[in-house]
């Protein structure tokens, strides 16, 4: 249960940290790149002068819950498809194949590719890119962790006696793979986190003055030596939001076990 609360801790600092700005995100209140502590701001000013403590706490909602969607996704299709493709070898094939051809794919050029053709772009393009480029490594994760499920007597007794992929999916292998699922979905988060954190680092998806963790990276990379906490408090909270969510999907993995 330790285990878990730095994550929830943090998800739950990062959905509430708006209303726990002290100054609203889009507005200077100190010089630009103005040190710790001047005009109170206790992180210092960025690259405008908006405090960056306020911008750090409502930066990470968005990150957050789009790295949740994201997981989900990516874990709900590829439990159904890397299951159903074990259980069905043609339909595995199929599968197979399809991941081999996205996996070819290098993650920027996908998310570039992805989010410069969707119309409108925003959010939406990015985690359609994010679940299109996570998808193929989880089916291959998921069928291959559901192999010796698939050749077990009881499974082959139910694939015998008639009963539909669905059915087989769900109520016959998943259940007994929720310790690769759970394991599975930690992943798919961490992967989440950063391939939403280089889009925004690369400003596609949330664009100037939006408060992103990772474009605060990238806005005030260039006065890291006057105040250096602009770039570091972000990097740190990219950083330990990663770090502890994948402790907490271990820790789960292991209760479940």
């Amino acid at each position: 249960m330790k285990r878990l609360l730095p994550a929830l801790l943090l998800a739950l600092l990062a959905l509430a940290g708006p209303l726990l700005a002290p100054h609203p995100m889009d507005q200077p209140i100190t010089i630009p790149y103005g040190p710790a502590g001047a005009d109170g701001a206790l992180l210092g000013g960025d690259q405008l002068g908006r405090d960056v403590l306020s911008r750090l706490l409502h930066g990470g909602r968005e990150l957050v819950l789009a790295s949740l969607v994201v997981a989900v996704l990516v874990t709900a299709i590829a439990a159904v498809l890397g299951v159903a493709g074990a259980l069905r070898p043609a339909l595995g094939r199929v599968v197979e194949r399809a991941a081999d051809v996205f996996m070819l794919l290098p993650a920027v050029l996908g998310i570039l590719l992805v989010t410069q053709s969707w119309p409108g772009g925003g959010r939406i393009a990015l985690v359609a890119a994010a679940v299109a480029l996570g998808t193929p490594y989880a089916m291959r994760f998921m069928a291959a962790a559901a192999a010796p499920v698939v050749a077990a007597g009881y499974v082959e007794a139910a694939v015998a006696g008639g009963e539909r992929t669905w059915h087989l999916v769900v109520r016959e292998v998943l259940p007994n793979l929720r310790s690769t699922v759970l394991a599975l979905f930690g992943l798919r988060f961490v992967a989440a986190v950063y391939v939403v954190s280089t889009a925004a680092f690369l400003q596609v998806g949330p664009q100037p003055p939006a408060a992103d963790w990772a474009l605060m990276i990238r806005e005030n990379s260039a006065g890291i030596v006057l105040n250096p906490w602009a770039v570091l408090a972000p990097g740190v909270a990219i950083a330990l939001l990663a770090m502890s969510v994948n402790l907490a999907a271990g820790a789960l993995t292991r209760e479940d076990s």
